[in-house]
């Protein structure tokens, strides 16, 4: 009656003990110095993106859904969000430097221009939407091909 644990194999086992260790070891290390900090930059990311950061991405998927929807074209939907996501992950990881927030500090650090990374996020989000258009043509043209009869 009872239904058993579903378990992986010794090896997944291990590999599992092991994430957690890491885990464990770079929380400890990283709560070492400043655990109040820590804590609050966590706190206040969750809060950011539970507040702001996911009803803004909400509402504009809504938009994108809804505009596509009204066309009868809901199954390109995809074709926006994956390059809309990957661009907005690096937006997030990069926007102190694709703003130009920490202009001196960089260049002090590093010794490189960050003036670049303005541009060359805009080519990377258009080299992504350019790549999704061309994958979203490619299909379209295929299913034409296949719904019109062929003529000799």
């Amino acid at each position: 009656m009872l239904r058993r644990l579903p378990v992986g194999s010794p090896f997944q086992l291990l590999l599992l003990a092991c994430s957690f260790a890491l885990a464990g070891y770079a929380g400890v290390r990283l709560l070492a110095d400043d655990w109040s900090g820590v804590a609050l930059w966590i706190v206040g990311a969750a809060l950011l993106h539970d507040l702001v950061l996911l009803p803004l991405y909400a509402v504009a998927d809504r938009a994108v859904v809804h505009g596509l929807d009204a066309g009868g074209r809901r199954a390109w939907t995809p074709y926006v969000r994956v390059p809309a996501v990957l661009s907005g992950l690096l937006l997030l990881v990069w926007f102190p430097l694709i703003l130009g927030l920490v202009d001196r500090r960089y260049r002090m650090a590093t010794g490189l221009n960050p003036d670049v990374y303005l541009g060359r996020w805009l080519l990377i989000t258009a080299v992504l939407f350019g790549g999704s258009a061309l994958l979203l043509a490619m299909r379209v043209r295929r299913a034409a091909k296949r719904r019109s009869p062929a003529v000799h």
